[in-house]
């Protein structure tokens, strides 16, 4: 399998890619636990092209999409200066999403967008995110560094999360 992991800008082929992973996950990481007609609700009248391209024209913002074999198959959106109240302030913090859809899932692909995404990361003191409990990147992502700060919720139908920390500096 060919993979590759590359920044992508706001652009239509961009957003277009983008969306097809965030469909595709969101209904993956919420099937079975909320009702499908709700997924596909969400899906069609909440993920909007426009405010995605309005947040990666933000220069604190950087996108990266992970390919396999020429098919997007992740991405990590890196929001520089975001901090969480369960944070230590005082610190530069990145808040990062880190999403690889199941089909492409593996330690190689994971590998790939990780590495571009901690590059990417590099200036900061520490990446957080919030990811679902039942996320099966949760493993990978503390097996990398990660700490759990926090219970918490996340995604459109606020379900059960962990605050994940990884201090840089």
């Amino acid at each position: 399998m060919n993979i590759i992991s590359k920044f992508t800008v706001g652009s239509e082929e961009g957003i277009s890619d983008l969306i097809t992973i965030i469909d595709s996950s969101v209904y993956a990481l919420h099937k079975g636990l909320v009702a499908e007609e709700d997924i596909k609700k969400y899906i069609a009248n909440d993920i909007d092209p426009r405010k995605m391209i309005n947040d990666l024209n933000d220069l604190s913002n950087q996108l990266i999409i992970m390919y396999a074999d020429d098919q997007p198959a992740g991405y990590s959106i890196l929001k520089s200066g975001s901090g969480h109240p369960e944070l230590p302030e005082g610190k530069k913090a990145t808040e990062i999403c880190f999403v690889i859809l199941s089909e492409f899932d593996s330690p190689e692909t994971r590998q790939s967008l990780w590495k571009k995404c901690r590059s990417a990361a590099s200036f900061t003191d520490m990446i957080w995110l919030n990811m679902m409990a039942h996320d099966p990147l949760l493993e990978f992502l503390k097996e990398s560094g990660f700490t759990i700060v926090a219970d918490a919720t996340a995604g459109p139908f606020q379900l059960p999360s962990h605050l994940l920390k990884l201090d840089i500096n």
